[in-house]
């Protein structure tokens, strides 16, 4: 878990490869670790999933962290570890994955939409909240759930993710962001993707590194510069 949140406060963007195929998993996987993305997640509803989680596995597993998502049961959980995730996201707030998660060591990084989902999601021992979906979640709800919410809770909105709406996010509390289609989606060439990756990273500034110590985090360590 600490090697995860010492990664998003070098790099807060998780890459989300959604309908990727194994044949094509590994070389965008080099372009985005190239481009300093060091979170990438493989959603169970693309092809071979599990098979694309090896492949990154085998090839990337000392340059990113790799992570599932999509993960709607418990029973997913034995697989993805033995694929060698160490990440599973969901897109809902369900504390039976949470639970097989954990149980395999896994951080565990649940969906929520409300204030109840959220507290419930701590209660079941998420490590973070994946607010979702973004699109429909400004960001003044998420700073009015960051007044009521543990201050050691990282949210990460996820969700129709660009570069030009994460000021705003990060001005409410966010610590980082799932990127999916914006960054990533069948069809797209490794030039396209290449593209997406820079504008990401152009559109984020780093503050001095903070220092994160059994999950106290900063309102926000970084700073977002507008496009």
């Amino acid at each position: 878990m600490t090697a995860f949140f010492s990664v998003i406060e070098k790099h807060p963007l998780i890459a989300i490869l959604r309908g990727i195929k194994p044949t094509e998993v590994v070389d965008v996987a080099e372009i985005l670790i190239e481009k300093d993305f060091k979170i990438i997640e493989i959603p169970l509803n693309s092809p071979d999933p599990i098979r694309s989680i090896e492949l990154l596995t085998h090839y990337f597993e000392n340059h990113a962290i790799i992570g599932a998502g999509t993960v709607l049961d418990g029973a997913s959980i034995r697989s993805i570890a033995e694929a060698g995730a160490k990440l599973v996201v969901m897109p809902n707030g369900n504390g039976i994955v949470v639970k097989a998660a954990k149980d395999r060591g896994l951080i565990a990084i649940p969906g929520i939409a409300t204030p109840s989902e959220a507290f419930a999601m701590i209660e079941a021992g998420a490590d973070a909240l994946k607010l979702f979906p973004a699109e429909g979640i400004p960001p003044s709800v998420l700073k009015a759930m960051k007044a009521v919410l543990p201050s050691t809770v990282p949210i990460l909105p996820v969700g129709g993710i660009t570069p030009e709406k994460m000021n705003d996010y990060l001005k409410a509390g966010a610590i980082g962001f799932g990127l999916g289609s914006a960054l990533y989606k069948p069809g797209m060439t490794l030039r396209d993707i290449r593209k997406n990756a820079e504008a990401f990273n152009q559109a984020l500034t780093f503050s001095e590194p903070v220092m994160i110590d059994h999950r106290v985090y900063d309102q926000s360590p970084y700073h977002c510069i507008s496009q």
